[in-house]
């Protein structure tokens, strides 16, 4: 029995080849059959150039389990979290590597409700059945269809803003080759119909696998600058940038800046609390204090919960949160099935634009000058868990509070900082922010940093 080293905590992904294969994709399905025993799952895939191949093999694996499959075609993850609940499938696979390297691919997939599937909810028994690889003869193959809903899914995004709300305003919007091109388009197409005033500047819109201009990944700085350059040449209000499955978006604001992900978590919070009324927003532990402080402002209930999806999605459901976000720029949506959307942060903070009156910047430059942040800064490390615990000891004695929610979680008076050992690569990060102060921010940072690398 051979081990897969694709299966990771919240999803599958691997080296092309020897990690990942139409072969193993097709025991994948196989497997996700017989775990989950569904009637109906509905399959996509994002651009990447093998991303069909192995669509083809995971939906003859779960056609030889008997399992019928609705093929969405070419799609972002979201796309799947949408159709799963709204086709009342069993469950859903989207085929995507998201931001991973050119020979990379993999699987995310969900059960009735876009519930995640993750190692502890049936990732490690549907590893476990695909290693063992001894599947009973196939009897009846389900039935394939094909089928869009993105005239369903476009509807639903829009249902999240009031259109009368959108004043004259010009967005730039880079898709990075990547899957999200088409939900722009038909998003567009919308706005036209209805006469919303919006204008969009389209970089790289067209679905491209080879990624001819780089991977889709905004973290990336290399990655940013054709985002950054139509915002300037063109007067845009707003730059909007997404990954290879646009799960996430990044935002830049009208002079081009990139906003941090933990700044738009606070005014996504703000967005949902004008609306709704005392409702619980959700935020990881990382980066704290500026989410604390907008949700309490707009009386709204801040609960934090552990960094990763699955933690997130099963705290919403538990507490009935209207909205929950990491810093990573995964926002998770109640009436989205508590799912991780790329398409209405967007929305959403451009309808926010239009009715405060304020530019972006100005929406989020007093965030940033209040609680200045580097942004996450990993290291590769031999022993992580060493050399975190040799950082705990030097800062914990003085500490206002220490908090193991996610990690180590160390606070003092004027600044705090959070250091966790990544669930997906063999990285620690370090976040870390101060109040107001970005000379200590600097300070601690390399401080910090010296004694985590020693």
């Amino acid at each position: 029995m051979t081990k897969l080293t694709c299966f990771k905590a919240y999803d599958i992904r691997g080296r092309l080849g020897d990690e990942l294969n139409a072969d193993i994709v097709y025991r994948i399905g196989r497997a996700f059959g017989q775990f989950l025993k569904p009637t109906t799952i509905v399959v996509g895939g994002d651009v990447r150039l093998t991303s069909k191949e192995l669509k083809s093999a995971v939906t003859n694996g779960l056609l030889d389990s008997g399992v019928n499959v609705i093929d969405l075609g070419e799609v972002g993850t979201e796309e799947i979290y949408f159709a799963t609940s709204f086709l009342k499938a069993d469950g859903g696979i989207e085929v995507t590597a998201s931001h991973n390297p050119m020979d990379y691919n993999g699987l995310k997939l969900v059960r009735e409700g876009s519930r995640p599937i993750s190692a502890d909810t049936g990732l490690a028994d549907i590893q476990r059945l695909a290693e063992e690889n001894n599947f009973p003869a196939v009897t009846q193959r389900g039935v394939y269809k094909q089928q869009s809903v993105l005239g369903e899914y476009v509807e639903h995004l829009l249902s999240y803003i009031n259109l009368d709300n959108l004043k004259p305003m010009k967005l730039v919007i880079n898709s990075g080759n990547g899957a999200a091109g088409h939900v722009i388009d038909a998003i567009e197409a919308q706005f036209k119909a209805r006469r919303v005033p919006v204008e969009f500047i389209k970089v790289h819109n067209n679905p491209d696998g080879t990624f001819p201009h780089g991977i889709p990944n905004p973290l990336l700085h290399e990655n940013r600058q054709d985002t950054i350059d139509a915002v300037l040449a063109n007067k845009a209000d707003m730059g909007i940038a997404f990954d290879g499955d646009f799960d996430r978006c990044f935002l830049f604001d009208e002079t081009a800046q990139f906003i941090e992900g933990y700044y738009i978590v606070g005014l996504l919070g703000q967005a949902f609390l004008q609306k709704h009324k005392g409702a619980k927003i959700i935020y990881d532990p990382r980066l704290i204090w500026n989410t604390i402080k907008l949700v309490e402002e707009n009386g709204g209930e801040a609960v934090m919960s552990k960094s990763g999806h699955s933690f997130i999605k099963e705290k919403m459901r538990a507490i009935d949160a209207i909205y929950g976000g990491e810093m990573s720029a995964h926002h998770y949506f109640r009436d989205f099935n508590y799912c991780d959307s790329g398409m209405i942060p967007w929305l959403l903070v451009m309808e926010l634009v239009c009715t405060t009156g304020k530019t972006l910047g100005q929406l989020v430059n007093d965030s940033i000058d209040t609680y200045p942040s580097p942004g996450e800064i990993n290291s590769k490390l031999a022993d992580a868990k060493t050399a975190i615990a040799r950082v705990r000891a030097a800062y914990e004695k003085d500490a206002v509070s220490v908090d193991e929610t996610d990690g180590i979680s160390i606070e003092y008076p004027t600044w705090r900082f959070n250091l966790r050992s990544s669930n997906t690569e063999p990285v620690v990060r370090l976040n870390l922010e101060t109040r107001g102060d970005k000379k200590l921010m600097t300070e601690k940072t390399e401080e910090i940093l010296a004694l985590l690398r020693q």
